[in-house]
């Protein structure tokens, strides 16, 4: 129904934005990464996705058409909400749930907030075939594992799931993958 969104942001707020379109304001609900981020007056571009209830009509906005995709894709899956979708996406990449999810790793996916054992089995078991590598190399980086040893040290040192991801994805590409390299790495992000 409403494909994407170009619009000045007016409000951040904890439970989403609002974007002016004209004279009218819509709240929309976006990834966690992408509320810290933004700021009122930016301009933005997002790929949306309404979801129609009973008693309300929520829209949720990813600045990547991949990601908005992947929501829908996470949607597919039963016993997935909306706002567990969101916090997936929030919390992991699309790489990093397209691996876990390929590699058929549901403690991967386990470990956000919100999402239980059976939940994330689900998703794997659901999804393993709908979704596909974005790339040759990406089957092949064992930076999952050792990234799982790293997100798991950096909360065990009281840093938030969305705060640990969000430096493990800071981290450049051609890292060793080694954990203490990459701990390393995501604790400079912090300084």
């Amino acid at each position: 129904m409403i494909d994407n969104i170009t619009g000045k942001l007016s409000r951040v707020d904890k439970d989403g934005i609002v974007v002016m379109i004209g004279n009218v304001g819509l709240r929309i609900s976006v990834p966690e990464p992408l509320r810290i981020r933004v700021s009122p007056d930016d301009h933005l571009e997002l790929f949306t996705n309404l979801v129609v209830r009973e008693d309300s009509l929520t829209l949720y906005g990813f600045p990547t058409l991949e990601e908005c995709q992947f929501f829908k894709l996470l949607l597919s899956v039963s016993g997935v909400g909306p706002r567990t979708a969101l916090t997936l996406l929030s919390v992991l990449s699309t790489d990093s749930l397209r691996r876990a999810i390929l590699s058929e790793q549901a403690d991967v996916i386990g470990r956000v907030p919100g999402v239980g054992r059976m939940t994330s089995q689900k998703i794997v078991i659901a999804l393993q075939n709908k979704v596909g590598p974005a790339g040759s190399d990406e089957l092949m980086a064992p930076a999952s594992e050792t990234d799982a040893e790293v997100l798991s040290a950096l909360t065990s040192l009281g840093y938030s799931v969305i705060e640990a991801q969000t430096a493990l994805q800071s981290i450049p590409q051609d890292t060793p993958t080694d954990v203490e390299t990459r701990l390393r790495l995501a604790l400079q992000y912090f300084a």
